[in-house]
């Protein structure tokens, strides 16, 4: 999943982002109002953690501009106020959930999943693909109750099919959801990474349908 942090104390801001990256989230940061709403407003992001006090630009327009122009991206808005009225000021701007500064990564991390959950089958915090299962919190795949390991990007690129299990991706799609922004991406990284999967998820299960797809001129999609 991809996610933007908008947070102009750059070490909130780069603690957020490696700890989130140490959970497998492809993370861009921007530390002013105006640089954050470019990023929110052009790229495809999964989650946007909005700092509600910000140069330039504060948290409050950013939210009402991005529903404005009817991009509906989940928004966590952050703040060092706990006042009900600013509370409420950034969930009527649009924001889908508010934390207060200081807080706990865990707490954040819990917020995050709450707001990124959108499995076509849910099981608790397991997405499930035909007899194929991965855990967003244990990092636990298994296919036909045998153990898969994956490195922590194949795992990403696993979770974003498996949320969209049955539709159609592009490499575009892949890109922008699995890597960084600024991540130095090659035309055929994709292919090398869905090649990998295959021989993991696919490959070893002789007896099972394989469950990821090329489909031609389109991307790619997983299911039975």
């Amino acid at each position: 999943m991809r996610i933007l942090i908008v947070e102009d104390e750059h070490r909130i801001a780069n603690a957020i982002k490696k700890g989130l990256e140490q959970e497998n989230y492809a993370t861009d940061v921007a530390y002013a109002g105006p640089d954050g709403f470019d990023l929110a407003s052009t790229e495809d992001y999964d989650l946007i953690i909005l700092d509600l006090l910000l140069p330039e630009m504060d948290g409050i327009t950013i939210c009402k501009e991005l529903r404005k122009n009817k991009i509906h991206t989940p928004i966590l808005m952050l703040t060092a106020k706990g006042q009900i009225q600013d509370k409420v000021a950034g969930l009527d701007a649009g924001a889908d959930d508010y934390l207060t500064k200081p807080f706990s990564f865990e707490e954040l991390l819990a917020r995050v999943r709450a707001l990124n959950r959108r499995p076509k089958i849910v099981l608790d915090d397991t997405l499930v693909v035909n007899d194929l299962q991965l855990n967003t919190k244990t990092y636990q795949i298994e296919r036909a109750k045998k153990a898969i390991q994956l490195s922590s990007k194949e795992f990403s690129l696993l979770e974003y099919l498996m949320r969209n299990a049955n539709k159609i991706l592009t490499k575009d799609q892949i890109i922008a959801h699995v890597w960084n922004y600024d991540a130095d991406i090659l035309p055929n990284t994709v292919e090398v990474y869905i090649r990998n999967l295959r021989n993991k998820v696919d490959v070893p299960f002789k007896n099972k349908k394989p469950l990821i797809h090329t489909v031609r001129g389109f991307g790619y999609k997983i299911g039975s």
